[in-house]
């Protein structure tokens, strides 16, 4: 191992910074109940794990979930996977626990790139919140129904996915930078009966006028009865009709109640969110409102720190995780601090200054972020006091050890790194950092408590030191209750479970260390990674299908520069050159049909593209040989010949 992969200390958190954590504080409560003397993380992670019953009860009262818990914290087995469940007598409602505070601190902090930047009380939250579930209730929205969210990450789309819960709804949510075609996948398999939207957004200096998707988005959904509209850009005369209401309108119109919360079980639907596959449409996944919380406590509570009056940032768009993650720090009295636009925008300094104009604690981005600042040179410290920043969480794509090293030589040396790696598909991480542990360059610091996370071989033995898959083999509270439609429960199945019985089976490529740390190198399957955000190949598919000259094509993810790049093959028709003209065109067809982050770095012609004897595309061989790794499956191949052409590409070497 050379210099440059050395896992070295880093940072360790001093007396005073691990008894003021709530980790340490939950350890005191442990040992006090059960009389144990659990002395660090990783003795608490093996109670949790050996004791999940006991860890999974004492997180519902170490902190005080609004509820009536249950005589059980498990529905047996639960070792089983899927099939458990959690507090099965138990009832609670999620917006409930976040609306805790009524009085004048601050709830919300936005801030736009547009310049906008307001301050929103918990009393005016739970005002808002009030008037437009007086809203839901006077068009007949029920517990059960979906509401859907087509916005950027404005405090109002806090308030309807609080003001869902309350009536026991369901919550879906996309950016608005995805095309037409990606918000119809999503939705359209939903069957929302309101959507909530805008008529733009600003990213990058530009106001983006998003209205013809809209339109075309309302058109092909005939579930949706109503449209309530936020406008951004003032076009919203275009979108006046009958079943079209604007948000201001129901603010000022709407009485404002007191709150009433509809009782859920813990295993009822809080949240819809899509995980996109190399075939077919985006996989529909439910989030259980019990599963979300227990799982948001643990995460952001004992691992981030969340704390009465914290003010929590993550930058995130509201069609990823990220998103829902961040919200939840409502649960803990904090203030959650949200940022739309550009990270970049006007200059680097955007988010920083954001962070000490708002004395921000929590500081949540992508490891893609911060190599950008490393490679354009940016030393924030010269620039910014940071006094308030405690942690920096970096999630999405693997934080390289060079990142870490940046981090800590021209940010903050007093800083918790908090690595963290998860998904969609769990709305939150299976390991991650933790306020007590020492943090090793180029390494996340460990599980998650009450993730009893491993590293398998192929042949399903957990391996040290050695990379494998990154495996769960213990039921956890975020597990979805179900994929949408998905009736017999095959699909869900197939997607976690197939691999290994009984074990859920993540993706990733892993290796655990002797820190007891983790470092990822990305996916093991075909799901594409750029920027740290999961991209299903199906998706670009269907968008270069629509394009006359190009028969077929293949997508991979190629690591490139401590990050993945998309690379797209395409079989053209006779006589159809690749040139200028057409890569502009399927660019162009993707980022409208898809979204800008679909869009190839690299866009290459083909002769052949490989396919199994059964005609799937290959797209994990191709992915293989790009990066110089022998091929297991080429006697499934039907074409095997056509392989040649992907070894040694010299486009993919710049």
């Amino acid at each position: 191992m050379n210099d440059n992969n050395k896992n070295y200390l880093l940072w360790s958190p001093n007396e005073e910074r691990i008894k003021s954590s709530l980790m340490y504080q939950f350890i005191e409560f442990i040992n006090k109940k059960f009389s144990l003397e659990i002395k660090n993380f990783n003795e608490l992670h093996d109670w949790s794990i050996v004791r999940s019953e006991d860890f999974w009860s004492e997180i519902w009262d170490f902190f005080e979930i609004i509820g009536k818990k249950g005589n059980r914290p498990y529905l047996k087995p639960s070792n089983k996977m899927p099939g458990t469940k959690f507090f099965p007598n138990g009832k609670l409602n999620y917006a409930e626990n976040m609306l805790r505070k009524n009085n004048k601190e601050i709830a919300i902090i936005f801030k736009s790139e547009d310049k906008i930047d307001r301050e929103i009380t918990w009393e005016d939250l739970r005002k808002q919140v009030s008037s437009v579930v007086s809203f839901f209730k006077k068009i007949g929205l029920r517990k059960g129904d979906r509401v859907a969210a087509y916005l950027p990450n404005l405090p109002e789309t806090v308030i309807v996915m609080l003001a869902t819960s309350c009536i026991g709804g369901v919550f879906s949510s996309a950016s608005p930078d995805f095309g037409s075609d990606g918000v119809l996948d999503r939705f359209g398999q939903i069957e929302p009966k309101l959507l909530v939207t805008t008529d733009g957004y600003n990213y990058n200096g530009k106001e983006i006028n998003i209205t013809d998707k809209v339109k075309k988005v309302v058109k092909e959904i005939p579930s949706l009865e109503k449209i309530l509209l936020i406008p951004l850009v003032n076009s919203h005369i275009k979108f006046q009709a009958d079943n079209v209401i604007l948000y201001e309108d129901i603010i000022n119109e709407f009485e404002k109640e007191d709150l009433t919360f509809e009782p859920q079980n813990l295993d009822d639907a809080l949240y819809i969110m899509y995980s996109s596959g190399t075939t077919g449409k985006p996989k529909c996944i439910v989030h259980s409102v019990g599963g979300v919380l227990l799982k948001h406590l643990v995460e952001l509570g004992l691992h981030s720190n969340a704390k009465n009056n914290s003010r929590i940032f993550y930058f995130t768009t509201c069609g990823w995780m990220m998103w829902n993650w961040l919200v939840s720090g409502l649960l803990f009295r904090s203030t959650i601090c949200l940022y739309d636009g550009s990270p970049f925008y006007p200059d680097e300094n955007a988010l920083w200054d954001f962070v000490d104009k708002k004395d921000i604690n929590f500081f949540g981005t992508s490891a893609k972020y911060l190599d950008a600042l490393s490679k354009i040179g940016y030393k924030i410290s010269n620039n910014h006091d940071l006094n308030s920043l405690e942690v920096i969480g970096s999630t999405g794509s693997p934080l390289v050890h060079e990142s870490f090293d940046y981090v800590y030589n021209n940010i903050k040396k007093d800083i918790h790194l908090a690595s963290l790696s998860g998904g969609t598909d769990i709305v939150g991480c299976f390991v991650g950092g933790n306020p007590i542990s020492p943090v090793y360059r180029g390494e996340i610091q460990g599980p998650i408590l009450g993730m009893d996370v491993h590293v398998f071989s192929e042949e399903g033995v957990s391996l040290k030191n050695k990379k494998g898959e990154l495996v769960c083999i213990k039921s956890f509270p975020t597990m979805p209750i179900k994929f949408w439609n998905d009736e017999d429960g095959q699909k869900y199945q197939k997607a976690y479970f197939d691999k290994f019985e009984g074990v859920w089976c993540h993706g990733d490529y892993i290796l655990k260390t002797n820190n007891k740390g983790f470092i990822i190198f990305g996916r093991s399957d075909a799901t594409l990674n750029p920027g740290g955000v999961r991209i299903g190949t199906a998706e670009i598919y269907r968008q270069v299908e629509q394009i006359n000259e190009v028969l077929e094509g293949l997508v991979v993810g190629q690591d490139w520069k401590e990050d993945t790049r998309i690379v797209l093959f395409v079989r053209l028709a006779d006589n159809i050159e690749l040139n200028e003209d057409l890569i502009n065109k399927i660019n162009v067809q993707i980022r409208k049909g898809a979204s800008p982050r679909h869009v190839p770095a690299k866009i290459i012609k083909v002769k052949d593209i490989p396919r199994t004897k059964s005609g799937k595309i290959a797209e994990l061989a191709v992915r293989d040989l790009i990066h110089n790794r022998n091929i297991k499956n080429e006697t499934a191949l039907a074409n095997p010949e056509c392989l040649e052409f992907f070894k040694n590409i010299p486009t993919l070497k710049s």
